[in-house]
């Protein structure tokens, strides 16, 4: 039986990530990764809070605060990567 967990990570994942790129106004190419990242930081965030014990939002057994926190983690973490890596030379 699957939990509410990875559903609910997946919607705060794409949550965010649109809310990023209408932001940003581009994902960079990187709109893949960006989904990733929020997608496995919202899941991860959840397991976080329930560990720590942050229930300031709750959906369920879900932690809505940890979860966006760590999806906006591993945006930025996505983000970064993206500028401080190497340029790409079009041929």
């Amino acid at each position: 039986m699957i939990g509410p967990a990875p559903i609910l990570a997946v919607l705060v994942g794409v949550f965010h990530t649109g809310l990023f790129v209408l932001i940003r106004g581009s994902a960079g190419g990187q709109l893949p990764l960006l989904l990733i990242a929020a997608t496995l930081g919202a899941w991860a965030g959840d397991a976080l809070g329930s560990r720590l014990g942050i229930d300031v939002l709750l959906i369920g057994d879900f932690r809505l605060v940890a979860a966006s926190a760590l999806a906006w983690f591993g945006i930025a973490l996505v983000a970064l990567v993206a500028i401080l890596g190497p340029a790409r030379r079009g041929t």
